[in-house]
Parts: C-alpha cells; structure tokens; sequence
C-alpha cells in the first residue's frame, strides 16, 4: 500500500490539465481586455478623424451656419467608409468665432458589439469625445 500511495504522489499525469485550470481564467481575461481596449482605441482614433475631417472640411465656409453644414457634411460622408463606427451613435457639434473652427464629435459605444465584453473586464468609457480645433486668423 505504501508503494502505491507513493507512486500517486510522484504521478505528472494531468499536472497540465491542472497549470491551464488554474492560468486559463486569468489568460483568458487577458485577452478579452485586450480585445475590449483595442477595439474602444480602434473606435476613439476614427472619432477623432471624424473630427478632423469636420474641421478642415469646415475651413472653407463663409459663416456659421455653412461652416457646420460643410463639417456635417464632411462627418458624414467619412463615417460611411468606416466599419467600426455606428452613423447613429455619432453628434456632431461645431462652434466657430473669429480666432477658430471647433468641431466636436460624440460617440456613444455602448450597444457597440465590441462593448459587450466589457462586463466581463473592467470598461473602458462608453462615451467617447473628441475634437479638433483649426484656427483661422492666420497668427
């Protein structure tokens, strides 16, 4: 009996079994963050060329009224060649005075697919916000 209680002891048989059982969770959140935060940077960097795209789309109008129809228009049409962004979750807000052109995008991410694993890991923000500023006095 010694003997065989001995060998049961020194057995490796489902040692590996037994590693993954104990890394895999751990693994395995690793890599849905890595995913989630991916995925949110890969949406807030094509926020933020929305907002690019608006303001130097709105450089060329003549008033305020044009200037924000021009970067509507300019968001728009940019979001439409995206694959990550939602035409519906996106609102465009544009402010201009006599130094600059303000334009700024708000993306709600939150019924975005890519956000359904964010319950399993900690969130990243569900809003995104970003704008761009072209100044134009010339100084």
């Amino acid at each position: 009996m010694h003997t065989r209680h001995g060998r049961f002891w020194r057995s490796e048989r489902g040692s590996a079994a037994v590693e993954f059982a104990l890394v895999g969770p751990l693994f395995i959140l690793l890599l849905l963050g890595s995913v989630v935060y991916g995925g949110w940077m890969w949406m807030a960097q094509g926020v933020q060329h929305l907002a690019a795209e608006g303001a130097r789309a709105a450089v060329a109008g003549i008033d305020v009224n044009e200037r924000a129809s021009l970067a509507r228009s300019a968001v728009s049409n940019s979001i439409s060649g995206t694959t990550i962004l939602d035409p519906e979750a996106v609102q465009v807000a544009v402010a201009s005075d006599v130094g600059a052109i303000r334009v700024t995008i708000v993306y709600d991410a939150s019924e975005h697919p890519l956000m359904a694993f964010s319950r399993l890991v900690p969130s990243p923000p569900q809003i995104i916000r970003r704008e761009a500023i072209i100044r134009t006095g010339g100084y």
